[in-house]
């Protein structure tokens, strides 16, 4: 959205990923970190986004890890994940809402979702953060136009150049400020069953158009293996090159 409107938009908001009705762990990481940035900003407030078909009863769980609001959009056209009315249901909440930043799970869903809500409402995202900090930008204000440097500006980081370097991004002109996050890099906070939301039903309009997809068959790999997302450490090993005469120069 234009710099002209920029005020207008304020708080935290992160799209609450679920899958078959279970709260996917990269919602509640975000959640935490959207307290945090809730922190540095005027406005506190975090608020989570639930898109799904009989969601309703996730709510708690996202006001217990830090929702201070829930808007849930709540369709059978939501019931499973898919591009065309993910997308407008989330442009439609930007649209209505006006969210200062906005957070994604860098999963398969995420990467699909955020860039295409992104281009809807024009502004920018940055992919695949590690880091989120609420700060200057530019970073070191250039000598005599100190006055341009912008304050409290999301300053998204994230690997570039195949991770040989670090990049920090701010997007000060347009709103929201859109990032995807990584999966496993930001903390949860302590959940707090006590803790309530405000819930927002927000209904907006689903009208097929030739961008739906129909989903035949859905088909789910049984998997004994944990998730590595999950993990707090990881433990690589191997058996290095050995001595000099296991070298051999083709």
């Amino acid at each position: 959205m234009a710099t002209e409107h920029i005020e207008d938009y304020k708080g935290v908001f992160i799209f609450a990923q679920q899958v078959d009705n279970k709260i996917s762990p990269i919602a509640l990481e975000l959640l935490g970190k959207a307290r945090s940035l809730a922190e540095d900003l005027d406005n506190k407030q975090v608020t989570a986004v639930l898109i799904g078909s009989d969601v309703r009863e996730l709510v708690d769980e996202l006001a217990a890890y830090g929702a201070d609001r829930v808007i849930v959009i709540d369709d059978p056209a939501c019931k499973d994940y898919r591009t065309e009315p993910y997308a407008h249901a989330l442009a439609s909440v930007i649209k209505e809402f006006k969210p200062e930043i906005l957070l994604v799970g860098a999963t398969a869903i995420g990467r699909d979702l955020g860039p295409r809500v992104s281009a809807r409402i024009h502004t920018g995202l940055t992919a695949d953060c590690t880091k989120l900090d609420i700060g200057d930008f530019p970073l070191i204000a250039v000598p005599g136009h100190e006055a341009e440097q912008k304050h409290k500006q999301l300053l998204m980081t994230r690997p570039a150049f195949g991770g040989n370097t670090i990049a920090t991004i701010a997007c000060p002109d347009y709103r929201p400020q859109m990032a995807t996050v990584r999966p496993g890099v930001m903390q949860k906070i302590a959940p707090d069953t006590s803790r309530k939301a405000e819930v927002v039903e927000f209904n907006p309009g689903f009208e097929t158009n030739s961008c739906y997809t129909e989903i035949e068959k859905i088909v789910r790999e049984v998997s004994q293996v944990a998730d590595i997302q999950a993990a707090k450490i990881l433990v690589s090993g191997g058996r290095g090159v050995g001595s000099p005469e296991n070298f051999k120069i083709l």
